[in-house]
């Protein structure tokens, strides 16, 4: 971040913020299979289409992901794939997190004989 820009931190915050939603990350995991469309979206994510449509096009607007229009449906697609070692990297980190937290809790409470 050294030398960015306070427009370029902003704009590093709204990518992020895009990511702060669990039903937008549920979006781009369901997107690792391939592209799909807002319905089949909307019924991997138990979401209304309006819903997922709303996401999508915060996702979008941040430039994770691409749209194309064929007939009368839109596909989706990743536009970056480089935001899955991201997302790897971070959910590694909470998945380590909650595992010591586990460990430190067990070693907390004791065991019933």
């Amino acid at each position: 971040m050294e030398g960015l820009s306070e427009q370029a931190l902003s704009q590093v915050a709204q990518y992020f913020s895009a990511l702060a939603e669990p039903s937008r990350l549920r979006i781009l995991n369901y997107l690792r299979e391939g592209e799909k469309n807002v319905g089949e979206l909307a019924e991997a994510c138990a979401c209304s289409q309006a819903n997922i449509s709303r996401h999508l096009s915060t996702l979008a607007k941040h430039g994770l992901v691409a749209r194309e229009g064929r007939g009368t449906s839109v596909y989706y697609r990743i536009a970056d794939p480089g935001i899955y070692a991201l997302c790897d990297l971070v959910c590694g980190n909470v998945a380590r997190q909650l595992e010591n937290q586990a460990t430190l809790l067990n070693a907390l409470v004791p065991k019933n004989k």
